[in-house]
C-alpha cells in the first residue's frame, strides 16, 4: 500500500502560533513608535544643541557684516560726517588653547600689534577656554591690522600664531571736531543718532547688515552663503563749510574777548548765530557758544577745570552735558525785544490801522491801565514819523501802533507769522516748547502794549529767522531746512528737499515799506553799527530785559539782510547774558552782525551798491589816489 504525501504548507497554524505572531509582530511596531516618538521628541527638545555640537565640529561661521552709515555733507560736497573702517580683534579661544604650542606665539603677537597686555589675554582665554568668539578690542586701526596681517602672512615664521581674525567695523568720524555741532549732532553705541541731522535722519543714514554664513568639514568644502549689507544714504546739507567756518571763528573770537570780564566765566551765557537764504528757507549756517567736540562728546574740560569736574555728582554732569548739547538757535525761548517792532508795523500796515503817513510824540513814558511804561529813551524822542519810530526803536509809538491793531488782530498776526508754533524744521528739539503767546481773551491793555514792542511773550530763533525772512522776500513763509538732498551710498540722487512754501504774511508792498524802514535803521538809527561798508543793509536791533525784571540781565540782538533789493542772505544774532558790567547794549550784537557780514558777502556775491552816493565816494577815493 503506497504511503500518503503530507504538505507541511498546507497544514494550518494553530491558534495558539497565530496569537504568538500577532503579539510579535505587534511588539515590533510598538518598538519602532517608540522609536519614531523617541527621535521626534530628541529633535524637538534637544537638536539644536545637537546640531550645535556637530557643526561646532564642522568648523561652523557665522558672522555679521556690518553695513556703513552714510556721510552727512555740507552744500558743496564736504564731509561733515563720516564712517570709517576699523577691525574688531576676535579670537577663537577653542582653536588656540587646543594644541599648547598656539597659546604663546599667538599672545605674544596679540600683545604686540593691538597693545594688549599678555596677562589680559591669558585671562580672558583661560576663562572662555571654549569660545569661539571672544571680542579682545574694538575700533583697531588699519595701520594695526596690516601689521598682524603681515605676521600672519608668513606661516614659516609663524605658524603657531592660531584662532585670531578681525571682523570688520565702522566708527564715527567728525572731521572738522566743533564745526556745526548743533546741526550735525552724534551718534551713540549701534549706529544711534543723538542731536541734529544725526537724529532727525537717523533712519536715512543707517542701513543694514550683512550676513556671512557656513560650515567646513574635513570631507567637503565650505559651503558659505553672503548677503551683502545695504549702506545707508548721504545726506547733503544746506550748511556751507565756508560760511559755517567763518560764523563760528567770530563767535569765539567775540566771547573770548569778553570771558572773566564782569565775572569769572564765559564770555556769554549763550551766543546764537543763524543765516539762512530768505528766499527758500535754506540755512546756510547755524552755530551757537558754547559748543562741543563731536568725536568727544562727553568732553566738559574745555569749560570746567578738574577740580570742579571732581565735585560733580553723576546728576549734575549729566545735566551740564544736556545743556551743552541743546540747540539754542532751535530749542530757547526768549523775549525777542525791538527786533519784533517790524513785524508790528508790518501787521499795522497789512490790517489798514498804518498808511505809512503817520506822526507821533514820544514823550519817553506811556500810561497803560496801571502801569507807567517807559521808552528806551526816558527822556523821550519827541515828535517823529513812521519811519523815525522804526529807526528810533521807540517803544511809546510801538504802544500806540499796537492799540490801534487791537488784540484780536495782533494775536492773529502773531500766529500768521508763525509765532507760538512749530516751524518745522528738520531738527529735533523744536518738539519741547513753541514759545507762550497771549491770546485775544488773556491780553489785556499792558500785555498788548508790552507785547507790540517785543517783550512779555517768548520766540525761538528758528521762528524769528524763518518769519522775518517773509518780511524781507515779499511775503512768502518758507519752512526753515538744513537739508538739501539726500544721495544713495553710489552718490545718485534718491530725494530732492525742495523749499516748502507754508503760507503768504505780508503783502509785496508791506515788504517794500518794511525794508524802506529797516535800512533807515541801519543808516540812521540804532542799527548804524551793523553797517558794512559798500553794501546796502537792512535790519534791526533789539535789547530785551529778561524776567525778573530788574536784575541786570538782558539780552540783546541784531536781525539783518542784504542787498536791499531782493535779498540773498539773512544773518540774526543774539547775544543772551553777556559776561559785562552793562549787558543792556545792542551795539554788541551790531558789531558782531557787521564783522559776520563783512566777511560772508564778498564768498557769497553780494551784490553791492550802485546809488549814485556811492559811485561819488568811490570816485573821489580813487582821484585822491591818483
Amino acid at each position: 500500500m503506497a504511503r500518503k504525501k503530507t504538505n507541511f504548507f498546507k497544514k494550518k497554524i494553530s491558534g495558539l502560533m497565530q496569537k504568538k505572531l500577532v503579539m510579535l509582530f505587534g511588539a515590533i511596531i510598538l518598538a519602532f513608535v517608540f522609536l519614531i516618538g523617541w527621535i521626534t521628541y530628541i529633535n524637538a527638545s534637544k537638536g539644536e544643541k545637537y546640531t550645535k555640537v556637530v557643526l561646532d565640529q564642522q568648523q561652523y561661521n557665522n558672522r555679521t557684516i556690518p553695513f556703513k552709515r552714510g556721510d552727512i555733507v555740507d552744500r558743496n560736497g564736504t564731509k561733515l560726517a563720516t564712517s570709517e573702517r576699523v577691525y574688531n580683534v576676535v579670537v577663537d579661544a577653542k582653536t588656540i588653547t587646543s594644541n599648547k604650542k598656539y597659546i604663546n606665539p599667538t599672545i605674544k603677537a596679540l600683545s604686540k600689534c593691538f597693545d594688549l597686555k599678555k596677562k589680559d589675554v591669558r585671562k580672558q582665554i583661560k576663562k572662555n577656554p571654549n569660545s569661539r568668539y571672544l571680542v579682545l578690542k574694538k575700533g583697531v586701526n588699519y595701520e594695526a591690522y596690516q601689521k598682524f596681517e603681515k605676521i600672519t602672512s608668513d606661516t614659516d615664521k609663524n605658524p603657531n600664531v592660531q584662532g585670531v581674525w578681525m571682523e570688520e567695523d565702522y566708527t564715527r568720524k567728525y572731521p572738522y571736531k566743533t564745526l556745526a555741532s548743533d546741526v550735525i549732532g552724534f551718534t551713540t553705541n549701534g549706529n544711534v543718532g543723538s542731536n541734529g541731522i544725526e537724529a532727525s535722519y537717523n533712519s536715512i543714514l543707517n542701513g543694514t547688515d550683512g550676513r556671512e554664513y557656513g560650515y567646513l568639514d574635513e570631507d567637503s568644502g565650505y559651503e558659505r552663503t553672503v548677503k551683502e549689507p545695504d549702506n545707508g544714504s548721504t545726506v547733503v546739507s544746506t550748511i556751507d563749510l565756508q560760511l559755517q567756518s567763518i560764523v563760528e571763528q567770530h563767535i569765539l573770537e567775540f566771547n573770548e574777548e569778553h570771558k572773566n570780564e564782569a565775572t569769572q566765566g564765559e564770555g556769554s551765557k549763550n551766543t546764537g548765530v543763524i543765516v539762512m537764504n530768505p528766499q527758500n528757507g535754506e540755512i546756510l549756517a547755524e552755530a551757537s557758544y558754547p559748543n562741543y567736540d563731536l568725536n568727544n562728546p562727553r568732553d566738559l574740560t574745555k569749560y570746567y577745570t578738574e577740580e570742579q569736574l571732581k565735585k560733580m555728582t553723576n546728576q549734575e554732569k549729566l545735566d551740564t552735558l544736556n545743556d551743552l548739547w541743546n540747540n539754542y538757535c532751535v530749542s530757547n525761548t526768549y523775549e525777542p525785544g525791538s527786533t519784533f517792532k517790524p513785524f508790528t508795523i508790518s501787521a499795522g500796515l497789512e490790517t489798514g490801522v498804518l498808511t505809512g503817513n503817520e506822526n507821533y510824540v514820544c514823550g519817553g513814558v506811556m500810561h497803560v491801565g496801571d502801569h507807567d511804561i517807559h521808552c528806551s529813551n526816558r527822556s523821550g524822542h519827541g515828535p517823529e514819523s513812521l519811519k523815525q519810530a522804526l529807526e528810533n526803536s521807540c517803544n511809546v509809538a510801538l504802544m500806540q501802533i499796537g492799540a490801534s491793531i487791537g488784540t484780536e488782530e495782533f494775536c492773529r498776526y502773531q500766529r500768521l507769522f508763525g509765532f507760538g508754533e512749530y516751524t518745522g524744521i528738520d531738527l529735533p528739539g523744536e518738539g519741547e516748547t513753541s514759545g507762550l503767546l497771549y491770546t485775544p481773551a488773556t491780553m489785556d491793555p499792558a500785555s498788548l502794549a508790552t507785547n507790540a514792542f517785543g517783550q512779555n511773550f517768548n520766540v525761538t530763533m528758528t521762528q524769528m529767522a524763518a518769519s522775518f525772512s517773509s518780511l524781507i522776500n515779499g511775503g512768502n513763509y518758507y519752512e526753515p531746512h538744513v537739508v538739501k538732498q539726500i544721495q544713495d551710498d553710489n552718490g545718485n540722487v534718491t530725494e530732492n528737499k525742495d523749499p516748502v512754501l507754508v503760507k503768504k504774511t505780508i503783502s509785496k508792498e508791506t515788504s517794500d515799506i518794511i525794508k524802506d524802514y529797516m535800512m533807515g535803521v541801519v543808516e540812521e538809527g540804532t542799527g548804524a553799527s551793523a553797517a558794512v561798508e559798500g553794501y546796502a543793509v537792512g535790519g534791526k536791533t533789539g535789547t530785551a530785559e529778561k524776567l525778573p525784571r530788574g536784575n541786570g540781565k538782558y539780552l540783546v540782538s541784531f536781525i539783518g539782510y542784504a542787498p536791499q533789493e531782493n535779498p540773498q542772505v539773512m544773518v540774526y544774532v543774539v547775544i543772551d547774558e553777556l559776561n559785562s558790567a552793562v549787558q543792556a547794549n545792542s551795539g554788541y550784537a551790531t558789531q558782531l552782525a557787521s564783522q559776520i557780514m563783512t566777511d560772508i558777502f564778498p564768498y557769497l556775491g553780494i551784490e553791492k551798491k550802485t546809488d549814485s552816493a556811492s559811485n561819488t565816494d568811490t570816485q573821489t577815493t580813487q582821484t585822491a589816489q591818483q
